[in-house]
């Protein structure tokens, strides 16, 4: 069987990571390799690790035999931050597909064995994604991401429509490519994907969605949405790109707009 290795970086998410941790191990693909790489927190996601490490009666209390699984391995103590964490979890990593799911986030049942099975199928495709939903402090879904299929010639020009959410990518690709660029704050998955998607080409699958992806006022997607672009410029010119190019324009009019575009969002989903 295919195995499956996937990681959950955190820091203080206590209030989300339980249910992170429920989507992944109440999957019903069997061979996955589960790590938490937390980084040192102090608010009570230790104990919630703790609770779902090993066989206890703390476990069955709480109604959550997650198929028989468990983490297969975390830590917790201070790191360079997400990025160092998810390079941390792949480092132990022994499956042939991986993911990284963050600790606000969390996977619909039978995403893990879609991803498996698209891939499965074809030998070609280095990287696999589908739909996410926005979710709310809640759960409740309160929009969907708008993902689309793209490729190298796309992403080069900014067309970032992968949800990191629900991508699962090949582990002989990560082997030639990474690890991931810690010195990313926020676009570590977009240098990512314009890597790998220079090896081999990307399917998106829409209809089925794989994860949820949730926004909340102390999520960086809101909080530091302006490390974003720049980011991604760094990643254009390392590679090469020109400054005339539509990545560049599309950065000065994002700059230009983002007061408008924040307010906009926490508007439309009602957040504080």
């Amino acid at each position: 069987m295919t195995r499956v290795s996937i990681v959950t970086p955190s820091f203080n998410q206590a209030r989300y990571i339980e249910s992170t941790i429920r989507s992944v191990l109440e999957q019903d693909y069997l061979d996955i390799e589960y790590f938490v790489m937390d980084g040192g927190s102090k608010d009570g996601t230790v104990e919630i690790l703790e609770k779902y490490s090993a066989p206890s009666p703390i476990r069955k209390e709480a109604g959550n035999e997650g198929n028989g699984r468990f983490i297969s391995a975390w830590v917790s103590e201070k790191d360079l931050g997400q990025t160092d964490a998810i390079n941390k979890g792949f480092a132990r990593a022994t499956g042939d597909i991986l993911a990284w799911i963050n600790s606000d986030d969390t996977y619909n049942p039978g995403t893990v064995s879609a991803a498996v099975k698209y891939l499965a199928g074809h030998p070609e495709i280095g990287m696999v994604y589908a739909d996410t939903h926005f979710i709310d402090d809640n759960g409740r879904i309160i929009g969907k991401f708008p993902a689309a299929q793209t490729d190298l010639a796309r992403l080069r020009r900014g067309y970032v429509h992968i949800p990191q959410q629900a991508t699962f990518f090949r582990a002989s690709l990560w082997k030639q490519i990474g690890p991931l660029d810690h010195s990313f704050y926020f676009a570590m998955d977009y240098d990512l994907w314009t890597r790998l998607a220079a090896l081999a080409p990307f399917t998106y699958l829409p209809g089925p969605v794989w994860a949820n992806f949730r926004l909340h006022s102390a999520g960086k997607t809101i909080t530091a949405d302006d490390r974003c672009w720049p980011e991604m410029l760094k990643v254009h010119y390392r590679n090469g790109g020109s400054f005339f190019a539509p990545i560049v324009a599309k950065y000065y009019i994002r700059k230009l707009v983002a007061p408008l575009l924040n307010w906009n969002r926490r508007r439309k989903f009602k957040l504080k």
